[in-house]
């Protein structure tokens, strides 16, 4: 089987509209199902947020999330909460090879009864809800960040609320921020403070509207469109912040250094393709947003730059081994990929 791709030109001036942010969706997800009345608009439409909102919504006691990473860890953690209701949470083969002991012995550690199924370590997980008591947990901080969500999400929702300290260097920092962010939109009290989280418990019924801003992640392919267009290309999407939650905002700064100017017109994001002398090598750390390296890389091959980017260790334990797979498909264009263990 052949794929030919033809030349084309992104027709400049075009308005589009991206759906809302993956991140953003679940984490309100979470939220709504543990505060029912808070209602949601502009929902992601991914597979991962389609999937949480089957899970959080089934009566059954077997739920399958597919290749959802993000439902796998947020679920465990809810599920864990959830007295008196027994959960068999499981995932595709590539599921059951991703590693979640790290959040499950932390949720052991608040009391929570979890059972592997079948490989200790990775899902299948038998989750047995009921009332956490314990309010101070620990947890390495250079883990996914979807480990620390997981557990601030449900910390509301406990009798004494939570404490969560963080041993060495933090990852994906704007990921935990988004979510105090959006505990915080719900007038629910956190603290992030040098190494340690504070989440106060929160019995209160809230009743707020949420409206989801579009995704970042989405947009960096916009990004990179502009980037390998000529001079004067504008496009613009909709429902962007310039004060966004989301870690993938940083592509404003770093796509300026590719040659894509980016400004707002209210909530609009309007983006251009400028005269702008390239770097040799783009040299960057994306400890904080390593989901849109595939992108920047694909971009510098277009642009015939060389790059090097740190910070991406946690692509490893993706639905795929995401460093490898792009060193795969890159260097079928005869180009050359390095990965260390320390990127």
């Amino acid at each position: 089987m052949q794929l030919r791709l033809q030349p084309s030109k992104l027709f400049s001036g075009s308005e589009l509209t991206i759906t809302g942010s993956k991140s953003e969706s679940n984490r309100i997800l979470l939220l709504q199902a543990l505060y029912p009345n808070i209602k949601i608009e502009n929902l992601s439409n991914s597979d991962d947020s389609q999937l949480m909102q089957k899970a959080l919504s089934t009566d059954s006691t077997l739920v399958d999330i597919h290749h959802a990473g993000t439902a796998m860890r947020f679920l465990t953690a809810f599920y864990a909460t959830q007295n008196g209701k027994t959960t068999i949470l499981t995932g595709s083969k590539r599921m059951k090879e991703r590693p979640i002991q790290i959040l499950v012995d932390a949720l052991k550690t608040l009391g929570a009864q979890i059972n592997y199924t079948e490989t200790i370590g990775f899902p299948p997980l038998e989750i047995f809800g009921q009332e956490l008591y314990n309010d101070h947990v620990t947890l390495e901080a250079n883990v996914s960040s979807q480990y620390i969500s997981a557990l601030l999400l449900i910390a509301p929702k406990l009798k004494n609320g939570l404490t969560l300290h963080l041993k060495g260097k933090i990852t994906s920092v704007p990921y935990i921020k988004m979510t105090l962010a959006l505990l915080e939109q719900l007038h629910i009290k956190t603290n992030f403070e040098g190494q340690t989280v504070r989440v106060e418990p929160c019995d209160n019924s809230i009743s707020k509207t949420i409206v989801v801003e579009s995704d970042w992640s989405s947009a960096s392919y916009y990004y990179s469109l502009i980037a390998l267009s000529a001079v004067g290309t504008k496009i613009s999407i909709k429902s962007y912040r310039s004060n966004s939650l989301q870690g993938d905002s940083v592509l404003q700064n770093i796509y300026k250094k590719l040659g894509v100017e980016s400004h707002f017109e209210a909530t609009t994001l309007v983006l251009k393709k400028v005269n702008h002398p390239l770097p040799e090598c783009l040299e960057l750390d994306l400890s904080d947003a390593p989901d849109i390296a595939q992108t920047i890389a694909v971009t510098c091959l277009g642009l015939q730059i060389s790059c090097h980017l740190t910070g991406l260790h946690t692509l490893k334990i993706k639905e795929t081994d995401r460093l490898k797979a792009l060193k795969n498909e890159i260097e079928k264009f005869g180009s050359t990929v390095e990965i260390s263990e320390s990127h």
